[in-house]
């Protein structure tokens, strides 16, 4: 593969195990080779070398997201592909693959704007919004793969098009969630909205507090608007106090989110309190994710209520050795079923269990920490699963209905009968 003009890097060659890694370092990622391609066209080559030589093609522009299934596969990274462009006047973005939320959010918060980015300014556009893309707005706007106008992208042929609902209506269904199995993203367009006013931050307290918080929380998502989005986060971090935290955030006017986030305000011994009006380019300081890959093992669930029990079963179970046992309120526009792929969420709750796997005995005691909490909560576990949480050994299928994932699995054949381009979870 010589006619491409980004770099390319082989098994043997120096830099080529620093440049397979993915972000999520617990993740064993084998690829046949990684290139770094520079443009559009760099791409459509390498799938049309891929198809030739019997390869797939798996895009990661960030590491995000990996599985590990990556054997006989060409790793294309397309971080270079980082323009993004804003139309105020029209109130949409085109962003390149490779962009991330972070740059988006600036240019777009410059002008009073803002896309529907998730917690994590590091997190890439293109497979975030793929897998459907959860988005601190999504209460108010849905996933953010439902406000995708249009795609460019690279076939398995390596044929380059642009994809919108009336050019070709399957698979710009597809790819609005249901994963990056159908062709390769060089490009995205999506709404922006407006954010005249944005109210957030977190609130820290000791863990003996987590009775109370968890209360508070529990009256707050009960009766919040869809602007507003809360997270509870139980907090065990190595040489820190356990601490119980929660974030949010509010399109509108602080003045109305004090107002709706008052309870907590009853609640002593606040350790740290970070709310503020804030610009929307801010918006990844929030949740304070790593900015720099490691290795960490996640799961998350869907649970259909957070009653009395419930609680009384997370309080009950440790944090340790987990880091982070977070709920986020879902509910508002994710319970409606959007023009795409990304399946409507019914479940008012998400559950992620976070933990570090520094070493095989540690990754055995978090998956088997996670597994205690699952069964624990079986009663209120729906079991689907949103595809932009799938974890390493977790199915695609889980997370759509039957029709939906047999539809999806029909395009995939119908376009990439050679199974040319891989999704870190294929359907």
């Amino acid at each position: 593969m010589t006619n491409i003009k980004g770099t390319m890097l082989l098994p043997g060659d120096e830099g080529f195990e620093q440049a397979a890694k993915p972000w999520n370092l617990s993740v064993a990622q084998p690829v046949a080779a990684v290139v770094e391609a520079q443009d559009a066209d760099d791409v459509a080559a390498v799938v049309r070398h891929a198809r030739q030589a019997g390869l797939s093609v798996t895009a990661q522009p960030s590491g995000h997201g990996a599985s590990g299934d990556t054997e006989r596969a060409i790793l294309l990274r397309t971080g270079r592909l980082d323009e993004v462009r804003i139309n105020v006047d029209e109130r949409w973005a085109r962003v390149g693959a490779g962009a991330r939320w972070g740059q988006v959010q600036a240019a777009a918060g410059a002008h009073g704007l803002t896309a529907l980015a998730g917690s994590s300014p590091v997190v890439s556009v293109a497979g975030y919004t793929l897998g459907g893309g959860l988005s601190w707005f999504s209460r108010a706007y849905g996933w953010a793969a439902d406000s995708v106008r249009a795609f460019e992208t690279v076939d398995a042929d390596g044929t380059m098009a642009r994809v919108s609902a009336d050019s070709d209506a399957d698979l710009f269904w597809a790819l609005r969630g249901g994963g990056g199995d159908y062709a390769l993203v060089t490009a995205i367009e999506f709404d922006l909205y407006p954010a005249p006013d944005f109210y957030g931050g977190r609130m820290i307290w000791h863990a003996d507090r987590t009775a109370e918080v968890l209360a508070a929380f529990r009256e707050i998502t009960a009766e919040a608007p869809p602007e507003l989005s809360v997270w509870l986060n139980r907090l065990r971090f190595p040489s820190a106090p356990p601490m119980v935290a929660v974030d949010m955030t509010y399109l509108g006017e602080s003045a109305e989110a004090q107002s709706l986030l008052s309870r907590l305000d009853k609640i002593d011994g606040v350790m740290s309190d970070t709310r503020a009006d804030m610009a929307v380019a801010d918006l990844g300081d929030i949740a304070a994710e790593p900015k720099d890959p490691g290795p960490a093992l996640s799961r998350a669930e869907l649970l259909t209520g957070l009653d009395d029990a419930a609680v009384e079963i997370l309080l009950a179970e440790p944090t340790e050795p987990l880091i982070n046992v977070q709920l986020r309120h879902l509910g508002g526009a994710l319970a409606e079923q959007g023009q795409g792929a990304a399946a409507a969420v019914t479940e008012p709750y998400l559950l992620y269990m976070l933990g570090l796997s520094l070493n095989p005995q540690l990754a055995q005691a978090v998956t088997s920490a996670q597994d205690r909490l699952v069964r624990a909560l079986d009663g209120y576990v729906s079991g689907r699963k949103a595809y932009t949480f799938l974890a390493p050994g977790e199915r695609a299928v889980d997370a759509f209905p039957e029709e939906t994932a047999a539809r999806l699995r029909e395009i995939k054949r119908a376009r990439d009968p050679q199974r040319v381009i891989r999704a870190n979870f294929p359907v």
